[in-house]
């Protein structure tokens, strides 16, 4: 699978329109360390949008996609996308330890996750679990997520 643009079938009901921002994008977001907003997305173009999707996710092009990010937005009516700390030793960027919040949420819809299966998941497979079973977060496309990702 190529994590940089993979979107998952548990999102087939915005890929394309691209409504939503995928996780795919998502991750590369965290990964530069910038914030953008729903309101960002959807002033995009459909022909922008696809590209963030599209766009690679090596160090250099990360770097790029920032730079590219910010100018896209600068003129935008919510201001410029805000700058986060890039992702660190997240959750989801660590195989070899399943987050508390993560083991909860599958015990919960009766999953079973082990360090085994956590660790044969790539990063974007572990972002979107650790994003859609993080707490306040609507957890309607977990089951969905747990299904595809460990099925």
């Amino acid at each position: 699978m190529n994590q940089a643009s993979h979107c998952f079938a548990f999102e087939h009901d915005f890929i394309g329109s691209w409504r939503c921002i995928p996780l795919c994008v998502r991750r590369k977001l965290d990964l530069i360390g910038l914030k953008l907003k729903l309101n960002h997305w959807l002033a995009l173009s459909q022909e922008q949008r696809q590209q963030l999707v599209d766009w690679p996710d090596e160090h250099q092009q990360l770097n790029a996609l920032r730079d590219h990010l910010r100018d896209c937005t600068s003129s935008m009516a919510d201001g410029m996308a805000k700058n986060l700390p890039p992702a660190c030793s997240e959750p989801w960027q660590q195989p070899n330890r399943i987050p508390a919040e993560l083991i909860d949420a599958a015990q919960k819809q009766g999953v079973e996750l082990d360090a085994n299966a956590w660790s044969k998941l790539d990063e974007l497979e572990r972002f979107a679990l650790c994003k859609l079973a993080r707490p306040g977060h609507d957890h309607h496309n977990l089951p969905a997520a747990f299904s595809e990702v460990l099925g």
